[in-house]
């Protein structure tokens, strides 16, 4: 008894597309994973930072988030992290393991809180020093690399 072609399973239509195409897909997918995912888990200062409580954010963010007397152009995060890239050009310096983040929050003379932070890898340390008033939004350095910060902050153009 022969069989009719009709006996056999078809192939589905998506099945063919699929194998026809496979080797593209797998290329693209290749190229995104080689490319794209290290571009987008790419570490940062911010990703860097400890857990902190609520108090101890708001405090950070009024600092990070300072952007001098008119309160527009560079903040203070994109100045250190533009110092951490004139230092470490070219280099994935957080994905380095002598590196590390370090926040400190401080009381502070009359109400104000200190934010301390210290960048350290295997080239030294940025040490950050900050005086905050959480309710003015007002800042002071209380040491030369952060009163440099500062005065990039308040001069960017």
């Amino acid at each position: 008894m022969r069989k009719n072609s009709k006996d056999k399973p078809r192939e589905s239509e998506f099945k063919k597309f699929a194998k026809k195409r496979a080797p593209i897909y797998l290329a693209v997918a290749a190229i995104a994973v080689v490319f794209i995912v290290p571009e987008l888990t790419k570490g940062d200062l911010q990703s860097s930072f400890p857990e902190m409580t609520d108090h101890e954010r708001l405090v950070l963010e009024t600092v990070m988030e300072y952007k001098g007397p008119n309160g527009t152009g560079l903040s203070i995060m994109d100045a250190i992290e533009n110092k951490i890239d004139e230092e470490y050009p070219n280099e994935k310096i957080y994905d380095n393991r002598k590196t590390s983040v370090d926040l400190q929050f401080l009381p502070a003379d009359q109400g104000l809180d200190r934010v301390l932070l210290n960048f350290s890898s295997y080239k030294g340390e940025l040490n950050y020093s900050w005086d905050v008033d959480v309710d003015t939004g007002e800042i002071s350095a209380n040491n030369p690399k952060a009163k440099h910060i500062v005065d990039v902050v308040d001069f960017y153009d």
